[in-house]
């Protein structure tokens, strides 16, 4: 028992691990709060990621399958921020109000603005920065 001593072992190296980890998260979701507001500033980075991962594929000639996939993905993404919560197709039709005492419904988007921006930049992120994914063409898959 001589890892036991003094609070040293496993699991004190996995507690501060754990404890490390999830300072981390908390400095990353007080820098997500505080670019909330600064939509336009957002969008410039992840557009100048984007870039730079489209420069890697030219110099590199090379990932064709996992921008195609990356593509579909961001696609799936746009469609999700361009559709409504609710479809009104469903419900009975448009829902605009006939009279004075109707109530107005606003668009209200299925992906939220900020979500979009994230899933966004993270997909380019995981793509573009994760060298696991430099798959080849003739590889097995």
């Amino acid at each position: 028992m001589a890892g036991v001593v003094g609070g040293e072992g496993p699991s004190s190296a996995a507690t501060s691990l754990h404890q490390r980890r999830h300072e981390m998260s908390k400095l990353f979701q007080y820098y997500l709060d505080k670019s909330t507001p600064h939509a336009v500033y957002r969008w410039i980075g992840t557009f100048i990621l984007l870039s730079l991962y489209a420069l890697r594929c030219y110099y590199v000639k090379g990932f064709y399958i996992v921008t195609y996939g990356l593509g579909i993905y961001l696609l799936n993404l746009l469609i999700g921020f361009l559709s409504p919560l609710v479809d009104p197709e469903v419900e009975g039709g448009p829902m605009l109000p006939t009279k004075g005492s109707d109530e107005f419904k606003p668009f209200i988007r299925r992906l939220p603005e900020f979500k979009f921006w994230y899933f966004f930049t993270f997909g380019i992120y995981d793509v573009d920065f994760y060298c696991v994914l430099e798959v080849g063409v003739w590889s097995c898959i």
